[in-house]
């Protein structure tokens, strides 16, 4: 992904945190797990095993067949028995081991078909976990993949390098069908771009001067000149790749439940098979032999491998899907806590609303050409987004600039000028003379939930604008959503009473107005006393440390940094609907979870008991309680990827 040095280094800590060894089953996980080689091993093993089995039951060449099992052992089994001898050393029980002493019980008994069946098939079914989880984590490294290596750059010429020598502020060039290779802001050109892998946007984004672009997003028709704002190894897709990364070691308590119960669960089922190979030929004068044999089924199943990958390939599954969807959650451990949540709290401005101040409304009791010339030349000089949003608007309409003098801010009331020799205001009921006519039509504006700004003299006003942040056309369905599920949620806005109130009712959400931002996490920190599961959204700015407060934190994200670093949970297209999704998600990853395990259990508590009665055989514990079951239990987790928003 990033060129030189950079090119290797998020590969190499990719590589670390996602192939690993699995716990349980000594799986060696690879990037290409499902190769050639393993294929030729099985179909060679499956040749050679058959041919065995037709000279042991069909011809006289007996010991002929025992040789060609050891061959089948030796073929796809070395590794198995190389990873038992390497753990017996250490005293550490896994299925390596369980599966080698069963195998060479088999043998000392006479039955070295079974012994080699139960070799064969672990094999089978240690390359098919093996695939799973490498399949569910495969989305990380095609994201891993998806910038390109070299940039074209504008330096003394235009000239291509790598990725990893491009330097912020510097110009690169990308032509249509090209992918962008590091995160910018146009400053020449327009096209269409597919920002699916950041943002799981499925049309394409139109982007023109100004606009930002994301490294690894697609540019579809048009030529582009992009501004560098992130060099290589600090891009929002890089960004993403780690917390992935990361988030599969933050484990669900339904994970570390799993890791704790088969700690547990696999001695004592060693155990239990050495009281049955012991007890009954010398307490009870049974046939060592017949009871050797079922001790050794009862160790092939005791090993607890497809309940241990359960619950880390649903999760994988999950995380890795969710991402696809432009949907970034930072563990397993907040995707099973998302379902119980109780209470939704909502930050107003860039959440619930666009966070884009637009004028809706004009009042003017003098001449209107003359109060947006004042406008205009007051805002330009002010930087809050009220003055902004009049700015742009005077801009749109033509104003003029006029000349200010003694120009001054005046924190939380507005601005103030001199043009002209006359000292102008633009802000709120401060320092104005109102009058009736004044207040009914702030009173109006307010009432519509709009912030009504006054313009004018001391003693005279010139006119009212009003002032508004549209609400998103989604969060009425969200928030409604979510009230049918019986979840209470809450608005929280610095806004004054009446434009909350009235922003609520369009809403019907409860809320909490004039508050500060030590007010949001105050109000967070009364909900955790009193709800065991709240949930903050917020932009990921200014609601950084109430999001880091509440059990999750879901920040709109959009790509920005502070959401990414502070926040559970991102909304990387911003968009609300996205939380119904999750919450979805997260049900019907703690369902697969459940059935996965319940199976489990039952299924090789079943097997347990049908080998102290002698009911199942050896090959067959295998076929059933390790490969069956883990098709079953990987099939059912890769589901996940399936569930739609």
């Amino acid at each position: 992904m990033l060129g030189g040095e950079s090119l290797k280094k998020p590969k190499d800590h990719f590589h670390k945190s996602i192939y690993e060894t699995c716990e349980f089953c000594g799986i060696e996980l690879e990037e290409n797990f499902w190769n050639k080689e393993r294929i030729i091993k099985i179909i060679g093993g499956a040749i050679l095993f058959l041919i065995g089995l037709y000279l042991e039951f069909f011809t006289s060449f007996t010991f002929v067949s025992q040789l060609i099992f050891l061959g089948v052992i030796a073929l796809v089994g070395r590794g198995i028995i190389k990873n038992a001898i390497r753990n017996l050393k250490k005293l550490k029980f896994d299925m390596n081991v369980l599966m080698s002493i069963a195998a060479l019980g088999a043998f000392l008994i006479g039955h070295g078909e079974e012994g080699t069946a139960v070799i064969y098939l672990f094999y089978i079914a240690e390359s098919l976990e093996g695939y799973a989880i490498t399949k569910a984590r495969k989305s990380i490294k095609e994201l891993l993949d998806l910038a390109p290596p070299i940039a074209r750059v504008k330096r003394k010429k235009v000239i291509n390098v790598d990725v990893g020598s491009v330097k912020e502020g510097e110009i690169i060039i990308v032509k249509p069908g090209e992918k962008i290779p590091l995160d910018g802001i146009v400053v020449e050109g327009s096209s269409y771009v597919n920002q699916s892998p950041i943002t799981g946007e499925s049309v394409p984004v139109f982007k023109k001067k100004g606009d930002k672009v994301f490294g690894g997003t697609l540019n579809e028709e048009g030529y582009l000149e992009i501004k560098v704002t992130n060099k290589a190894g600090d891009t929002v897709l890089d960004r993403i790749v780690k917390v992935l990364s990361q988030a599969q070691k933050n484990k669900s308590k339904t994970e570390k439940f799993i890791d704790k119960f088969s700690k547990y669960y696999t001695p004592l089922v060693i155990t239990l098979a050495l009281i049955v190979m012991s007890v009954p030929p010398l307490i009870f004068g049974g046939s060592f032999e017949e009871w050797l044999y079922r001790g050794l089924v009862l160790l092939v199943v005791a090993c607890p491998c497809a309940l241990a990958i359960s619950t880390p390939v649903s999760i994988v599954s999950s995380l890795t899907s969710s991402a696809k969807k432009g949907v970034l959650v930072k563990g397993g451990v907040y995707l099973e806590e998302i379902k119980n949540a109780k209470v939704f709290v909502f930050d107003k401005t860039g959440t619930l609303t666009k966070g884009e101040l637009k004028v809706m409304d004009v009042v003017s009791f003098e001449n209107e050409e003359k109060l947006w010339n004042i406008v205009y030349s007051l805002e330009k000089k002010a930087s809050h987004p009220i003055a902004q949003a009049l700015f742009k608007e005077a801009e749109k309409r033509g104003a003029k600039s006029l000349k200010v003098s003694s120009f001054k801010t005046l924190v939380g009331k507005g601005v103030r000028g001199t043009i002209s020799g006359k000292t102008y205001y633009i802000g709120n009921r401060e320092p104005f003379k109102l009058n009736k006519k004044v207040e009914e039509i702030m009173r109006e504006m307010e009432n519509e939930g709009k912030t009504a700004i006054l313009v004018g003299t001391k003693t005279k006003i010139l006119g009212v604008i009003g002032v508004m942040d549209e609400v998103r056309e989604t969060s009425k369905e969200v928030i409604d959503k979510l009230k049918a599920r019986g979840i209470k949620c809450i608005m929280l806005t610095g806004d004054n009473e009446r434009v909350a109130k009235a922003i609520a009712k369009k809403l019907g959400i409860d809320y909490f107005a004039s508050l500060l931002p030590e007010d949001k996490v105050r109000i967070v920190e009364d909900l955790l006393k009193k709800e065991k599961h709240v949930v903050m959204v917020g932009d990921g700015v200014n609601d950084a440390l109430a999001l880091q407060k509440a059990h999750v934190g879901i920040a709109m994200g959009k790509g920005s940094d502070v959401a990414i670093e502070t926040a559970d949970v991102v909304l990387m297209k911003d968009d609300l609907r996205k939380i119904n999704y999750l919450l979805k998600l997260s049900e019907k990853t703690l369902e697969v979870m459940k059935q996965n395990i319940a199976a489990s259990i039952l299924i090789k508590g079943s097997l347990g008991l049908m080998a102290f009665f002698g009911i199942v055989s050896l090959w067959l514990a295998v076929a059933i309680g390790d490969v069956g079951l883990s098709i079953a239990v990987i099939g059912n987790a890769l589901r996940l990827g399936k569930v739609k928003d």
